[in-house]
């Protein structure tokens, strides 16, 4: 299964910026007449408003700054929510990646979730941090990452195994009937805001590389090198898209917390491999 990002380069998560003397002088015009400093000038400052816009587009990542949380062989570190193991024959590791098996006719519950298998979640929390990932999709498939999780919340409510919390949407945008509503569509947080124009998919059976930033009050999706959402928690704006959304009633969905990071068992053949986090250092 190839990729942009192969996994010997399971860090490098967005597109870099290439800067060569050659591109620099091809797209500069130089006066023959122009001294060799003033042409020199006019090839540093192409290489600075090269590497400014870079660095508006992506973080600057070493690999030193991540630590994975998949090894790529087996499911350590990761529980079934509100389980005391992973839901056996629904979730599985396959080729390096972490596969969602579609679990057939079962029983789901009003929004479509399955009332069997379940979510799967990090033993640890997180607070501060930026998890990035790729994945893919079956056709006409559903699934999420959802993030700010509390357990002890998403337990409490139907469907038992079934996390609240903010969800990356992902999804086969075209063939799924929550491709229809714009905040049900991949890369928006789910049910609230939706993805901006500057979002690509990837077409199905095809990787996509996904980073959620969550500091603060402040979150942010990345899809395929682009931001495509952006909230902040504390603002009127939230509060608005809150109330009319589905986890208006619920309370303390929006709370703040160090939570788990959870992959969504909606039933469907999902692939997930690259699963990587960064935190702020203390």
């Amino acid at each position: 299964m190839d990729s942009p990002a192969t996994h010997n380069q399971s860090f490098i998560i967005m597109p870099r910026t290439v800067f060569t003397l050659e591109a620099a002088t091809r797209n500069a015009t130089l006066p023959h007449s122009l001294p060799v400093f003033a042409a020199l000038l006019v090839l540093a400052l192409a290489f600075s408003a090269c590497s400014g816009a870079d660095a508006d587009s992506a973080s600057d990542i070493s690999p030193d700054d991540w630590r994975p949380l998949f090894d790529g062989e087996t499911l350590d570190g990761w529980i079934g929510l509100g389980r005391d193991a992973i839901p056996e024959g629904h979730w599985q590791v396959e080729d390096g990646t972490i596969r969602k098996v579609a679990s057939g006719n079962v029983p789901v519950a009003e929004d479509g979730q399955p009332l069997v298998g379940g979510d799967i979640m990090t033993t640890e929390t997180f607070g501060d941090f930026e998890f990035a990932f790729e994945w893919k999709v079956a056709e006409g498939a559903n699934s999420g990452v959802k993030y700010n999780v509390s357990e002890e919340l998403s337990t409490s409510l139907p469907p038992r195994y079934a996390a609240l919390g903010f969800e990356y949407q992902v999804l086969d945008d075209d063939r799924h009937p929550d491709g229809a509503l714009p905040s049900h569509r991949a890369g928006a947080l789910y049910d609230m805001i939706p993805a901006g124009d500057a979002k690509a998919l990837k077409p199905v059976g095809e990787w996509n590389e996904s980073r959620i930033v969550f500091r603060g009050m402040h979150g942010e999706h990345w899809l395929n090198g682009a931001m495509v959402v952006e909230y902040d928690m504390d603002s009127p704006r939230f509060d608005s898209l809150l109330a009319a959304s589905k986890y208006a009633d619920v309370e303390g969905f929006a709370d703040r917390r160090v939570g788990h990071i959870v992959l969504q068992d909606h039933s469907d053949d999902v692939w997930f491999r690259n699963l990587r986090i960064r935190e702020p250092e203390e």
